[in-house]
């Protein structure tokens, strides 16, 4: 078993429901367009309860800027490395170095996408994770793709720039699947967003897409109520792995 995490950084439900490429997984895929994030639904944090299944309160990232956890909880890439599987990271920004521990990772690819521009960083990620992985197959990968949310911030979300940037990410999504059709596929946001900004409690904000194509999720059932922080134990119940004891989400399967 192999599983592919792929999240699109301020990806609202509502703006995938005119794009092909989105249909299309959808039909393919157990899903829901009313999971849930985090308060504050900010991309660090965000990110951190995803990886390791806690509210930020429990973690203590509630900014962008990482600080180390005064009450340490194990990471996704930390329990998997320890059972002896396998993690690779590809991203556009540099802050989501601190989601796994040195060590855990056996490959990452980094491209500064505020230098390269978002869009085209979007295109370096994909094209690196897909040939890596057709080369070195890891159990887990995780792929960021950063445009979206940079769009969001710069014109405003669900604006004409802002679909723009969710259809190319889709079409990022398609190909990398095309190219991987053996990986178990996860496809998330770390939280929506309103006129130019996020970190809100509202459902603008906090509601997110949850897709899972592969074996064991039916095509077209609806996942019910789940949270970003399902996402960790239900990757490693797909990998055979216990979940670490301290997560507080729950596995989808």
């Amino acid at each position: 078993m192999k599983v592919l995490l792929i999240l699109v950084d301020g990806m609202r439900p509502d703006a995938m429901k005119d794009i092909s490429e989105a249909k299309a997984m959808m039909d393919r895929s157990a899903f829901t367009l009313c999971a849930r994030t985090v308060m504050p639904s900010v991309t660090l944090p965000c990110h951190m309860s995803l990886f390791h299944s806690v509210e930020p309160q429990r973690h203590g990232i509630t900014t962008n800027t990482y600080v180390p956890q005064v009450r340490p909880v194990k990471g996704l890439c930390e329990v998997l490395s320890a059972a002896g599987r396998r993690c690779a990271f590809f991203y556009n920004w540099e802050q989501l170095r601190d989601l796994s521990r040195p060590d855990s990772l056996a490959f990452s690819y980094f491209c500064q996408g505020a230098d390269f521009g978002y869009e085209e960083s979007n295109n370096m990620v994909v094209k690196a994770a897909a040939e890596f992985l057709k080369e070195h197959p890891m159990e887990f990968a995780f792929v960021y793709l950063g445009n979206v949310d940079a769009v969001g911030h710069k014109y405003g979300w669900m604006g004409a720039e802002y679909m723009d940037a969710v259809a190319k990410s889709w079409k990022n999504i398609a190909d990398l699947t095309a190219a991987l059709p053996e990986y178990t596929t996860i496809v998330t946001a770390d939280h929506g967003g309103h006129e130019r900004s996020h970190g809100c409690d509202t459902p603008e904000d906090m509601t997110i897409p949850l897709l899972i194509q592969g074996e064991g999720f039916a095509p077209g059932t609806q996942l019910g109520s789940a949270s970003i922080m399902d996402i960790a134990p239900t990757i490693t119940k797909l990998l055979g792995v216990p979940a670490d004891r301290e997560w507080e989400g729950k596995s989808l399967i």
